[in-house]
């Protein structure tokens, strides 16, 4: 399929191009010395990675340890709630640890096994990256140190719980708003000094090149598996695929199967308390052409075109940029970026939960609030949504801030 002059047949073998970039968006802007880093897990990447060996073996461990393919479900009586639109929904929330973040935490970890890496170094919001890397990092002997900003300590108590249960060293980040960014500028500043034995499993389509290449290719399993599903159940494609975004991870995952096929993308960010600058996280929506974290995309910007406070609901969304192939299918158009807040997010944890027996994460919540939305618009079709990861971490937060609806 040809889109605005892409020819998505052969996207995967141009994009990134060889210095990382989606058109403007992506490259690594570091320093010297992790610029060395870089290439070598390039390098390790483009050899190892494309052994019959390791793909033997992370297909094994797909299979036996993570519980793949997960299924899709079928969501019969919310579908009846809203109308004549079918809503269906991919379970991430059963992929094992809870998430769609295993999937590239057990290729990253694979990876440093295969480099000769004796630790894993991340940062996590929600702490799902967390779990999913101490779980990867348990199954593989590595040591593991996860950075996590102190509020969302508070709030994801359960997963700092199993971070540490599972053997992880939890560093408790205070500086700034204590949240995601701070996370990874904890966790860069770590892995700047410890690049020799480590490598830095980001969490997310995010940071310098290869990152978000490498992230988004251990994802695709969820677009590939989920194509293939939807069409043996029903015979024919989905109307539109939707997956909430923050770095968005789980989307460029469940995009990638459907980027080539006549199916509406949509990827939903937070609009959190509003559009205020500091009260939302929408930086697709609302933000501009920016550089941090070592890469360049649509970022949140202050008065002094620094990184802004964003605020979300979901500790894993409150990310003040987004990935850079995320921005540049944004501005091709293949992707339509939207919102929704709070009070619709937590609507549809409550509704989900109570019409279909499924507890999403409040991140997830996020794209199910949108495909409910989306339903009431189309009049007829199919929506097929992803379910990044459930909501046990989340219960406490949501009936002690909003109770019981």
């Amino acid at each position: 399929m040809n889109f605005n002059g892409i020819d998505f047949d052969t996207y995967f073998k141009h994009y990134p191009d060889e210095n990382g970039f989606f058109g403007k968006y992506g490259g690594a802007y570091i320093s010297d010395d992790l610029k060395q880093a870089m290439a070598e897990i390039t390098e390790a990447y483009f050899t190892i990675c494309k052994s019959s060996k390791f793909i033997s073996e992370l297909r094994g461990i797909r299979r036996d340890f993570q519980g793949r393919p997960t299924p899709i479900s079928y969501l019969e009586r919310l579908s009846g709630k809203l109308g004549n639109v079918q809503l269906y929904v991919k379970r991430e929330d059963l992929n094992h640890s809870g998430a769609h973040k295993l999937n590239h935490c057990m290729g990253e970890a694979l990876l440093a096994k295969y480099m000769g890496k004796k630790k894993v170094i991340a940062e996590t919001g929600a702490g799902q990256h967390g779990v999913a890397l101490a779980t990867a990092a348990a199954y593989f002997g590595l040591e593991c140190d996860i950075y996590m900003g102190s509020v969302d300590i508070k709030k994801q108590a359960p997963n700092v719980a199993r971070m540490k249960i599972l053997g992880a060293n939890v560093v408790e980040v205070t500086h700034g708003l204590a949240t995601l960014k701070e996370a990874v500028d904890a966790a860069f500043a770590a892995y700047a000094n410890e690049y020799k034995d480590a490598i830095y499993c980001i969490g997310s389509v995010l940071g310098p090149h290869p990152f978000p290449m490498m992230v988004r290719d251990f994802q695709s399993v969820v677009g590939i598996e989920a194509r293939e599903q939807f069409v043996g159940m029903t015979g024919e494609l989905p109307d539109a695929v939707v997956a909430c975004v923050g770095g968005g991870s789980n989307a460029a995952g469940m995009f990638a199967g459907f980027l080539n096929d006549p199916v509406d993308l949509y990827g939903v960010e937070p609009l959190g308390k509003g559009p205020k600058l500091g009260d939302h996280a929408a930086s697709l929506k609302y933000g501009t052409e920016g550089i941090m974290h070592g890469f360049n995309s649509i970022m949140l910007k202050d008065e002094n075109g620094e990184p802004a406070p964003v605020y979300s609901v979901a500790s894993g969304l409150d990310y003040p940029s987004s990935g850079p192939e995320h921005a540049f299918l944004r501005d091709l158009g293949r992707v339509k970026y939207d919102v929704v807040d709070d009070e619709e997010t937590i609507d549809a944890f409550f509704t989900l939960s109570r019409t279909e027996g499924i507890i999403p994460a409040i991140e997830s919540a996020h794209a199910v609030a949108y495909g409910m939305k989306l339903a009431k618009q189309m009049g007829k079709g199919s929506v097929l949504i992803n379910l990044s990861g459930r909501g046990d971490k989340d219960m406490d937060y949501v009936l002690q801030n909003y109770g019981i609806r």
